[in-house]
């Protein structure tokens, strides 16, 4: 079943409800900030389950302290989707026990 975009207005509802999250041209996109170098490791293999669970994958980006994410759906021409918000409020809900911010 394809995938419909979201309107502006149905990404702008949405962004309120993830904190930290925005929209960077076609892309919802997130930083995150941890302890330590082991401790973004820990969550970007965390965020790679759940990608692989929603069959939905994020650009991910591992950094020294940091993980970024910023993702659209292919399918739906590079549009923001519901699949999108889906894998963005996944992200949100996992970065606490990461203890990110």
């Amino acid at each position: 079943m394809p995938v419909e975009p979201l309107s502006q207005k149905e990404i702008e509802d949405l962004l309120a409800e993830l904190p930290g999250w925005s929209l960077q041209g076609d892309r919802l996109t997130r930083s995150y900030r941890l302890g330590s170098h082991a401790a973004a490791t820990a969550m970007v293999v965390h965020i790679a389950q759940v990608q692989d669970e929603l069959d939905h994958h994020s650009e991910l980006t591992l950094g020294y302290r940091t993980v970024s994410l910023s993702v659209h759906t292919h399918s739906a021409g590079g549009a923001v989707t519901a699949k999108d918000v889906e894998l963005a409020r996944r992200v949100e809900e996992l970065s606490a026990g990461h203890r990110a911010h």
